[in-house]
């Protein structure tokens, strides 16, 4: 059994010192949320709980997918990459970049330097670029394949885009582990179905991605983006392949959102076919540690809501 711990939208704080240069962008809205909603409801305590119980689980590996920091500053960026040296050596630990890590123009490009252990393919050395994703890693038999959705976008907006080239580029390493009977779960941080969440934070390039998974197949897709514990399907080249999202790490009890959880998904290969156990673990009061929160088997539609867009 290949046990898959799964995290995202980790926010992590507090904000560095800002200047008003900082301030003269997109990130003047940012600051303004985080000071009036996200300082209230994130907090360091909450991730440093999630997160020992997610060791404490013992996962084979951890799959991070985006939005390590608020607002893409210098100071977030090196304050994340420390974070991920506490999280787990890079061969055990596979980030793909939100939408708040490329928050400005540049800061795709340095969350990429200073993440590139952690979002790097095996065996690939250098500079990491957006040609750079989506990128592999093969565990025991299982692939982990990151794909990046993250762009810096206008004040008011949080989009993501899978573009054609990308596209192009996952399909060939869809069909090569397809080929190999690798159980392949693909990592990006917005959720690709269809009102998932808000116009004005959705994914450009739905319908590239679903085709893809049509057409070459996948076994398990992992986001994060609506800070929602949700399981939508999609189709796949041989059935149903479930869409798994997650509520938010620093996500502290009694926001809007459901307050921090993690995911654990126990991979077996069985005769005939994958075994998939799905597993909820987070905080279900202001004071408790985090504790099981749901279990079912992701074997067919009939445990969850299908989704077909």
């Amino acid at each position: 059994m290949f046990r898959l711990a799964h995290i995202s939208d980790v926010h992590l704080g507090p904000l560095p010192d800002v200047t008003y240069r900082d301030l003269a962008s997109k990130r003047m809205v940012g600051y303004v949320n985080w000071q009036r909603n996200r300082r209230r409801h994130h907090h360091d305590g909450v991730v440093d709980a999630i997160v020992a119980d997610m060791k404490a689980q013992a996962p084979d590996h951890l799959a991070v997918t985006g939005d390590l920091v608020n607002l893409a500053l210098d100071g977030e960026i090196e304050l994340a990459r420390l974070w991920l040296e506490t999280l787990g050596a890079p061969a055990d630990v596979s980030v793909v970049p939100g939408n708040h890590d490329a928050y400005v123009p540049g800061a795709f490009d340095k969350a990429c330097h200073a993440w590139a252990p952690w979002m790097r393919a095996d065996g690939v050395d250098g500079t990491l670029s957006r040609t750079s994703f989506p990128y592999l890693k093969v565990r025991d038999n299982v692939a982990l394949i990151g794909v990046s959705t993250a762009r810096a976008t206008a004040p008011f907006m949080a989009s993501g885009f899978f573009r054609e080239g990308q596209a192009e580029r996952l399909a060939r390493i869809l069909q090569d582990t397809g080929r190999r009977g690798l159980f392949r779960v693909v990592m990006i941080h917005h959720p690709p179905v269809r009102g998932a969440v808000g116009q004005h934070k959705r994914l450009f390039g739905i319908g590239k991605f679903q085709k893809l998974v049509r057409t070459h197949g996948a076994e398990l897709v992992l986001h994060g983006h609506s800070h929602l514990p949700t399981l939508h399907w999609i189709e796949g080249r041989s059935g149903p392949v479930p869409v798994v999202g997650v509520a938010a790490a620093g996500q502290a009890p009694g926001g809007h959102n459901p307050a921090a959880q993690f995911n654990l998904i126990d991979i077996s290969a069985e005769e005939g076919g994958w075994q998939v156990r799905l597993t909820r673990r987070g905080l279900t009061g202001p004071s408790l540690p985090p504790s099981e929160i749901s279990s079912l088997d992701l074997l067919s539609p009939a445990v969850g809501a299908l989704v077909r867009t």
